[in-house]
């Protein structure tokens, strides 16, 4: 039997709003022809690259402090899918409290396809454009792991964060064709009903995200929930196939029947 294939680090982000309708996340439809999850309904977020490891990260970055090595890069690897993927950027000018503005944002836009080619690193624009990454603004939300039998592997931290309130949200047009700032619920009702495609790992973090009345309220709660790593895994039962996680992962359901196909 073949060794299984190593899990590949990797960071989702959660982009938060608060709307009449209650709270709302940021989710990109995948590209067709992207491997994984292609035409899914998903988060932002990508694997940890080169440029996410660079150590002088560690001097570009607020909240660096309470974060090892990996996790720093993991975090800022998240930062920069959000901003690739969505232009949405969680940084600070230089001595400023204060996120950049949507102004500033809209200028920095052409680095969205130049970080995503790899035409200039992470540390690179930061210094250039006198930034540091705002990871003290994520909070972690969820941990999953792919199981050990698929073709392809990802270790993937999920976090949380509020999205500026004047920046806008836009797909990439390369690895996202759509994008929409939904509710949880009705992300999860387009995934029921077959209007959407939505994968077992975003379904049930939509799922605990739908507790929440505000991204406030998910914010606190999950500073204080203890995270919980998820590694998904099937069980055969006398009416069939169950995908299942932890119990004490805290999601609101922990199995689910597969189709007989699936």
């Amino acid at each position: 039997m073949s060794e299984p294939v190593s899990a590949v680090p990797a960071a989702t982000i959660l982009m938060l709003r608060d709307s009449g309708e209650g709270i709302e996340v940021f989710m990109v439809e995948r590209h067709h022809q992207i491997d994984f999850a292609s035409g899914a309904l998903v988060f932002p977020g990508g694997v940890v690259d080169q440029g996410d490891e660079d150590p002088a990260l560690r001097d570009l970055a607020d909240g660096a402090e309470t974060l090892d090595d990996r996790m720093l890069a993991i975090a800022a690897a998240a930062i920069r899918e959000a901003f690739e993927e969505c232009g949405i950027l969680l940084a600070r000018p230089e001595n400023e409290s204060q996120l950049v503005s949507d102004k500033r944002r809209t200028i920095l836009e052409p680095y969205r396809d130049q970080l995503h080619q790899g035409q200039v690193t992470l540390a690179e624009f930061l210094r250039v454009e006198k930034l540091r990454l705002a990871c003290d603004r994520l909070v972690r939300f969820a941990h999953w792991i792919t199981p050990e039998r698929m073709p392809k592997r990802f270790d993937t931290h999920f976090y949380i964060a509020h999205a500026p309130a004047d920046h806008v949200g836009v797909h990439d047009g390369h690895e996202s064709v759509d994008s929409v700032w939904i509710t949880p619920r009705a992300a999860m009702e387009a995934g029921r009903a077959g209007e959407r495609t939505v994968i077992f790992p975003t379904f049930r973090n939509l799922e605990l995200l739908d507790r929440y009345a505000s991204a406030e309220e998910a914010m606190v709660a999950s500073r204080e929930r203890h995270i919980v790593s998820v590694t998904p895994w099937t069980e055969q039962r006398d009416d069939g196939n169950y995908l299942c996680i932890p119990k004490d992962a805290g999601y609101v359901t922990s199995e689910e029947k597969l189709n007989p196909s699936g």
